[in-house]
């Protein structure tokens, strides 16, 4: 596969930027790796700690899961308490509510079975069709955020949850070390970069932040929109984008890594084939 065939694709994953880099190379064309967020994990024994008593106390009837990450580090925690067997214990009694698949395996790895799952593509309207359906009115209601609240789903359930408890078990921040990201700026504007991938909202949020220190916003929206190939994994991060004045070029039909560079390698060779001689 040759899609992309030597394309210089930047790319702003950093949890799977090894698998990212490896789907370029795969389409044929060059990574650029400058991954454009941290997670940082936040100490929050008390309230796992909470969480596990409301479950074993039955206080807890639903537990909401955002991201295979919040499984983990609530697992992590509990396992620090010396709690994990009562967590999972408890889990496996209440209702839990996933969106998406990487939160369901990672549940289903410690034996515990999904009641709900959202469908795609996984945003904020599908995980509030997906909680209508569960009955939480009056009912003890847990939420293990991503990296950070998703105000959207804690307003909607304070108005029927009888409880609801709110779990920040990380944070998504800039890199430690942003002259990657000032790099990348400038590359971009200077039209070493073909294609850029975003897979989350955060990233370009990032982004932005560097150029708008650097003086540079009006250029790279600009170059953006004209001059290099915009991929956006999903409608999340599609309306991120949007909100900076960047309309994506690509935006797979399924919210998905691989999918997202089957898109990409597609629409670079078209336009290539578009493109006068």
């Amino acid at each position: 596969m040759n899609g992309l065939s030597g394309a210089r694709v930047a790319l702003l994953e950093a949890r799977m930027s090894d698998e990212a880099a490896n789907l370029v190379r795969r389409h044929g064309g060059t990574p650029y790796s400058v991954p454009a967020v941290r997670e940082s994990s936040i100490d929050a024994s008390e309230s796992v700690a909470r969480l596990i008593d409301g479950l074993s106390q039955k206080a807890l009837q639903a537990v909401i899961f955002l991201t295979g990450v919040g499984v983990k580090a609530l697992t992590d925690n509990a396992e620090k308490l010396g709690r994990e067997p009562e967590l999972v214990s408890g889990l496996k009694s209440a209702v839990t509510i996933c969106r998406g698949p990487k939160p369901t395996t990672a549940l289903t790895r410690i034996g515990v079975q999904v009641s709900v799952s959202v469908r795609e593509p996984f945003t904020t309207a599908e995980l509030l069709e997906a909680v209508a359906t569960a009955d939480l009115a009056g009912k003890g209601v847990a939420i293990v955020h991503y990296g950070e609240r998703n105000e959207a789903l804690s307003e909607a359930l304070r108005g029927q949850a009888g409880r609801l408890d709110e779990l920040c078990l990380y944070e998504w921040l800039p890199p430690e070390d942003i002259r990657p990201l000032k790099d990348l700026v400038i590359e971009l504007i200077s039209g070493r970069v073909e294609v850029i991938a975003f897979t989350s909202q955060v990233q370009a949020r990032h982004l932005f932040q560097v150029a708008e220190e650097s003086g540079r916003t009006s250029e790279l929206i600009e170059t953006l929109n004209r001059k290099v190939v915009v991929v956006s994994i999903g409608p999340t991060c599609t309306a991120a984008l949007k909100s900076f004045g960047v309309s994506p070029h690509v935006e797979p039909t399924h919210p998905k890594m691989g999918a997202m560079f089957v898109a990409m390698a597609s629409y670079v060779e078209q336009h290539r084939r578009r493109a006068p001689s």
